[in-house]
């Protein structure tokens, strides 16, 4: 039952009389901000009288006037130039509320017509440990996976992983020349990892020390310009002072550009070793792409070696996603497409959509100033032809009626050329969505990296995390009034649970446009907006469920009723009614933050009601059954939204 869309429902029927797009009015009714302008609040009049040429507070009485809510809402109210405010029944409160009691969905219902949804996340490059970097798209994904689950859609997982990109012609290309076998033999994956950042460590030195000659006299070029244009410059002209701020721009780019070529040339130039590695080899970047070539073009000893390798990567992936529990249906990675590309490259010609240019073979979007690359000039594949053969497998065979892709926001470019091209060859019926994220920084709000300056390997940082947590755990319970509860088994366990939740609510909470500080302080700090904080607020609800010494199942079976007695509760009863609204909005906008921020609004309320409403030692046994009800449902919204985001709960703590 979800009680914004009753709203939304109703008014849209009344809106239909003068708009068509009434929808996109409704959509307006949203929480009141304030709880003195009722439940919650329209303001469709404005922009609607607006349009309709209609004085707005005439236009909204006309509206509540129309509308049929008497059995949901007070008397609706017009307040200042427009706004309508509403407020639910208290009746029809305490109904609503005792239908959860007993409801396993807590009042989530199916959608009407189910979806069926690919979710594509995590997909790391599979010969390299997963780091910090990884840690957005698996968090994200996962979530916005069990929330369209959550609300009845058909929902496919897929981990898209890299297991046939270029990175494998760096990786066989240093297990010919720079393997170490022992340590092969001891960590197979960290030796592949350290061989293909050794070949792109010399790749990009070479391709650096080429490019910076050229890097400077076009900065040189461009500083001369700036210069000039500063000079002559009107102050007063717009045009002039935004040619200078983009100037500026461009100059700051190619300096900083310069810095990270000098900073590769600098850093192998200064190693005896590896200065000397990349002396003997000055075309290894295209050695590299030679090897992949061969992979692609089905080279017996390549292909033996990738055979060989994928094995020992995939189980690798597996124990890290065991540990935080990231479960997909499907692993199709770019190998699984690989005979497919061809047919693609040559259906993208027959319909014109891709034609040959300079050697290679290109799709040309309009809007666009860079091709959809499809086919280089050596014959290899690119990511591009593998992601449009991925599209055309899920709608095709796995019947998908809408892909999300979660995906760091720097490919965006990638993904505007993708639908777009994708489009052209028709399939254009199904929705395709980049769903961006931001990057996570260290305190220097540079991207997160180790003091060393080394990426940091998600492993080690979810260990640390869990240390972390234990000392919170220990500490918390040491300083019990009655002494300690938990023992040691027990303060491990819970500290996994606050450990791994504190890193993935860090995550979600946060609006995933935008960049994050990671900050172990505030991942795990007991009040404010963290998982800790919420996880604690469920373990507090269960103690009072155990100091009444009630069976929570025997509470719900015993015909035991929820009645509302004070402000404290009302609110309390309206957040709660409000979770489908939550998973609804978060699905929505494939947003899980709205889900975490719910629950960090209810977990509050909760507090308020558990300061003004005593509940074991109230007044009289209906309002103490009324009032543990509460805490019941209090207790299953909460672990059952924290499950949605891959978080546990405790009822210990």
């Amino acid at each position: 039952m979800n009680v914004l869309k009753q709203l939304r429902d109703q008014f849209e029927s009344a809106l239909n009389s003068y708009t068509d797009d009434a929808p996109q009015f409704a959509a307006m009714i949203k929480p009141a901000g304030d709880p003195k302008f009722g439940d919650y609040q329209a303001n469709c009049a404005m922009p609607l009288g607006k349009q309709v040429g209609k004085n707005p507070r005439e236009l909204a009485a006309e509206l509540v006037a129309s509308v049929d809510l008497d059995e949901l809402c007070e008397p609706l109210e017009v307040a200042g130039p427009g706004f309508i405010n509403l407020k639910l029944r208290d009746e029809w409160l305490e109904t609503a509320v005792n239908n959860l009691v007993n409801d396993e969905r807590l009042g989530v219902e199916p959608v009407a017509q189910p979806r069926n949804f690919i979710v594509d996340y995590s997909a790391p490059n599979v010969a390299k440990p997963m780091h910090v970097g990884h840690l957005r798209s698996t968090v994200i994904g996962a979530a916005l996976y069990r929330i369209l689950c959550s609300l009845g859609h058909n929902v496919v997982g897929d981990n898209h992983i890299g297991d046939w990109g270029t990175q494998f012609g760096m990786i066989i290309y240093g297990y010919k020349h720079f393997l170490d076998q022992s340590a092969y033999e001891e960590a197979p994956v960290l030796e592949l990892s350290r061989l293909y950042r050794l070949v792109n460590q010399l790749s990009d030195y070479h391709a650096a020390a080429t490019q910076l000659p050229q890097l400077r006299e076009t900065l040189a070029e461009r500083e001369a310009t700036l210069t000039a244009a500063q000079q002559d410059a009107d102050p007063k002209d717009k045009k002039a002072k935004k040619a200078v701020k983009q100037l500026t721009n461009q100059v700051v780019g190619l300096q900083d550009k310069i810095k990270v070529a000098e900073s590769k040339i600098a850093t192998v130039g200064g190693d005896a070793t590896l200065k000397a590695l990349a002396d003997a080899d000055p075309q290894i970047a295209t050695a590299a792409r030679n090897e992949t070539a061969k992979l692609h073009a089905g080279d017996a000893e390549n292909r033996a070696l990738w055979d060989q390798f994928i094995p020992l990567c995939l189980e690798a992936l597996q124990s890290v996603y065991d540990r935080i529990e990231i479960h997909f249906d499907k692993s199709l990675g770019e190998s699984f497409y690989q005979p497919m590309l061809a047919d693609v490259v040559a259906d993208l010609q027959a319909k014109g959509i891709a034609r040959e240019s300079e050697a290679a073979i290109c799709a040309f979007v309009e809007g666009f100033d860079a091709p959809f690359i499809v086919r280089k000039t050596d014959g290899a594949f690119t990511y591009a032809t593998t992601d449009l053969a991925t599209v055309k497998y899920r709608i095709e065979e796995l019947k998908a009626d809408s892909i999300i892709y979660v995906v760091d926001a720097r490919q965006g470019e990638h993904f505007k050329l993708l639908f777009e091209t994708v489009r052209k060859w028709g399939y254009d019926q199904t929705e395709l969505q980049h769903v961006s994220f931001g990057t996570i920084l260290g305190d220097d709000r540079r991207p997160f990296k180790t003091r060393s300056g080394d990426t940091v390997g998600l492993e080690s940082l979810l260990d640390e995390s869990i240390a972390k947590a234990y000392t919170i755990v220990s500490d918390n319970d040491d300083a019990k009034p009655n002494g300690a509860e938990l023992d040691e088994p027990e303060r491990r366990r819970i500290a996994e649970i606050v450990g791994l939740g504190g890193i993935k609510y860090a995550d979600l909470h946060h609006n995933r446009d935008s960049d994050y500080v990671f900050n172990w302080d505030k991942m795990l700090a007991t009040t404010g907006d963290t998982a800790t904080y919420i996880q604690y607020a469920f373990a507090r609800v269960c103690g009072i469920l155990r100091r009444a010494e009630v069976d929570r199942e025997s509470l719900r079976q015993s015909g035991a009723v929820i009645r509302l007695s004070h402000e404290s509760e009302r609110l309390l009863i309206l957040s709660l009614l409000r979770f489908p609204e939550a998973l609804t909005q978060a699905a929505a906008e494939y947003r899980p933050n709205y889900l975490t921020e719910y629950l960090f609004k209810t977990a509050g309320v909760f507090s308020g009601f558990f300061e003004h409403c005593p509940v074991v030692n109230a007044e009289t046994d209906d309002l103490r059954n009324s009032r543990l009800l509460l805490c019941d449902l209090t207790a299953r919204v909460i672990a059952q939204g924290l499950e949605l985001l891959g978080i546990h709960t405790s009822e210990r703590m």
